[in-house]
């Protein structure tokens, strides 16, 4: 999430404040130390009752979301995280006032859950760092089975810890990513700093050597298109999560991984395809999820989406963008499409337009005042929500399923930031109200006077 909002609103904004980024991070630290050790139960009753807000505004906000997209087709199984967000918000607040037992088993599901969502797809693949994700998994596995079996410390100092390694791993990013902007140099990247290289997919992100000027609105829209795996695929079977994220059955067995592809008229158009498609089918889909060199294929870029719709069919979504860097973006197109190998796990049609988006996106948020537009981003539910995409792929891959639903809420975050609480709180009451309107079959609504 602060990896997110530091590349929205860029490092220029940010350069002459290294050193506070870094003081900040080494109190965060530091008050994670405190809040773990339980030295001051205080520390760790605030804490608590300040993530439990952040959870439950983030939780409800979400809920809304899902609520006002439900006549399209929005699946129901993403109601599940939002739910469990509120409900481990108002534990958090409630805590003082309540057992810990609660509190304790589902942070405890919540942590084996995201270690599943990180060990599973680490071993499949075996991408670069994926001994890292292991890692990370197995301390969740171990801080799960120290809630649950409230051992080797009572349940009451383990919540604590808990909150201080949340603390305190947000504090070591902004320790480390003020160390870095201090050496980052003008022209590159904030892209190319190492706490955003773990895959490689960055490693095209541009280099300007001229002033590079924050843009405006722009009339010529940035287009992403996605092919779903379900909404490209005919007749399949259902497989909830599965065939929304990763791939879909068809009637003859074969997998629908769907597919995406960026454009920015008259002169950009981002689209790789492996040369050859293989035919995945059930028995061998694990194989191809792997991003060993044996599913390294010489690939292709399609030269418009007029030529990929005569050739297979039209994309079922389409999210665009009217803020952006041009300049950006064609810079680190011209340098991706050097090369034209395609993997299916670290090299494909997906990762390619969330790196290429990237690019294009740093600094569109940049101002003079950072610390008030980073409260801002952090306070902003759909940055939440664009963060969890971006740690879910980085802990597999981008699909076409993870990508859509990140550029959903990152373009809502740069083409109107200036929306104010008050009217997005108005915004999904009205969807509110007319999702509950419309789920009344017309014979039980009342007649009109």
């Amino acid at each position: 999430m602060l990896k997110l909002a530091f590349l929205l609103i860029g490092p220029a904004s940010f350069r002459a404040h290294w050193s506070a980024i870094s003081v900040l991070g080494g109190s965060l630290i530091l008050l994670a130390i405190l809040i773990a050790a339980n030295v001051v139960p205080a520390f760790a009753e605030i804490a608590g009752a300040l993530l439990g807000l952040a959870f439950a505004a983030y939780g409800a906000a979400a809920l809304a979301g899902a609520l006002a997209a439900r006549q399209r087709g929005a699946e129901r199984l993403a109601w599940v995280l939002p739910a469990a967000s509120v409900l481990m918000g108002l534990l958090l607040i409630l805590a003082p006032f309540q057992s810990d037992l609660a509190l304790g088993w589902l942070l405890a599901i919540l942590f084996l859950t995201d270690a599943i969502g990180r060990v599973v797809p680490a071993l499949v693949g075996k991408f670069r760092g994926w001994r890292l994700h292991v890692a990370i998994a197995a301390a969740e596995v171990l801080l799960a089975a120290m809630l649950i079996l409230n051992w080797p410390l009572p349940r009451s100092q383990n919540i604590p810890l808990c909150i201080g390694a949340f603390l305190g791993l947000a504090g070591w990013l902004l320790l480390r990513l003020g160390v870095m902007l201090r050496n980052l140099e003008e022209e590159v990247a904030i892209l190319m700093l190492p706490i955003f290289a773990g895959r490689g997919w960055y490693e095209h992100a541009p280099i300007l050597v001229d002033d590079d000027t924050p843009p405006g609105r722009s009339e010529t829209p940035l287009l992403i298109r996605v092919w779903t795996p379900r909404g490209c695929a005919v007749d399949t079977e259902r497989m909830p999560i599965v065939d929304r994220y990763f791939g879909a059955v068809n009637p003859d067995g074969s997998i629908s991984t769907g597919h995406s592809s960026l454009e920015m008229a008259p002169d950009v158009y981002i689209s790789h395809y492996p040369v050859e498609e293989r035919t995945r089918s059930r028995d061998h889909f694990l194989h191809a999820l792997s991003a060993s060199t044996d599913n390294d294929a010489p690939g292709i870029f399609q030269p418009s989406y007029a030529v990929e719709v005569a050739n297979w069919v039209e994309a079922d979504q389409e999210v665009r963008f009217h803020t952006y860097n041009a300049r950006r973006l064609r810079a680190f197109w011209i340098g991706y499409r050097q090369d034209t190998l395609y993997n299916v796990v670290n090299r494909n049609c997906s990762t390619v337009i969330a790196g290429a988006l990237d690019a294009a996106l740093e600094g569109v948020l940049a101002t003079p005042h950072p610390w008030r537009r980073l409260l801002g981003l952090l306070l902003n539910p759909d940055l939440w929500l664009a963060a969890l995409m971006r740690v879910r792929a980085d802990s597999a891959t981008w699909t076409p399923g993870f990508l859509l639903d990140y550029v959903v809420p990152l373009s809502r975050i740069v083409d109107r930031p200036e929306l104010s609480w008050s009217a997005r709180f108005a915004w999904f009451l009205s969807r509110f109200r007319r999702s509950m309107r419309d789920s009344v079959p017309e014979a039980g609504r009342p007649e009109a006077a």
